[in-house]
């Protein structure tokens, strides 16, 4: 089994990893990481783990904040000297909450509750799914964005698209507005529903119902054109073609 540590104490980090290793021989650390940016990087770049160990209070903030930027469907076992955030901590894909110190018998018992959940591949997907409908949407429903010195908050079914223009990140509303974003478009597209939104090409990220019309580009692409942007050709990238279609026919 491969687990991931997120624990920004090294002690306490080497223990765990020794104490998994003593109840059972077969676990794998992949990695140990201290902070929240380490954790989102390393999330985003890698292949996921079968179990993840997640202290809360991280180097550089909560770990929570790494939900907010990561879609996270990995059981996790949080592992922290605070009780105060339990309820937090199972309104995600928790599989258990240890208070540190952690003692080795309580660590094992939370390993049995893993594995009579995850007990096979077969049966693993099926669970994943049945946390996931009973906790909290992943996706996002709004985006807080700053207009001058006032802020407004904007539901999904307002934005057209996300896109990039001169580096940065923006999203277009429906009434043609246009806001800018401290996320990037990577970030933002797993961030929102993939029934919604697809990533036509490196620079837009349009919503559905949006789209007005969609075109032969080339023979092997594809032109589309949307609401309030009747002026402006968006190419649906080549390798992409396939996918959108399949995206537009279920």
């Amino acid at each position: 089994m491969n687990v991931l540590i997120i624990e920004d104490e090294h002690l306490a980090a080497s223990k765990l990893e020794k104490m998994l290793w003593a109840i059972d021989h077969d676990i794998k650390v992949m990695a140990r990481l201290e902070s929240v940016l380490d954790s989102i990087n390393w999330l985003n770049e890698n292949e996921k783990p079968d179990l993840i160990f997640m202290d809360i209070q991280l180097d550089d903030g909560i770990c929570f904040e790494i939900f907010d930027a990561v879609k996270i469907e990995t059981p996790i076992i949080f592992t922290t000297a605070y009780d105060s955030y339990a309820i937090k901590a199972f309104q995600v894909n928790s599989v258990d909450y240890l208070l540190k110190p952690i003692d080795e018998q309580a660590l094992a018992k939370a390993l049995v509750k893993y594995n009579s959940i995850f007990k096979s591949q077969s049966t693993q997907d099926e669970n994943l799914k049945l946390l996931l409908n009973q906790m909290v949407s992943n996706y996002k429903t709004r985006f807080f964005v700053k207009i001058g010195n006032h802020f407004h908050s904007i539901s999904v079914e307002e934005i057209q698209c996300f896109l990039i223009r001169e580096r940065g990140t923006f999203l277009r509303t429906i009434n043609g507005k246009k806001y800018d974003l401290d996320y990037s478009l990577d970030q933002i597209q797993k961030l929102v529903d993939p029934a919604k939104f697809f990533r036509i090409n490196r620079n837009y990220l349009i919503h559905i119902e949006s789209i007005q019309d969609i075109y032969s580009y080339s023979s092997h692409r594809l032109g589309v054109k949307l609401k309030m942007l009747d002026h402006l050709d968006m190419i649906v990238s080549r390798e992409k073609v396939a996918d959108f279609k399949k995206w537009l026919d279920r």
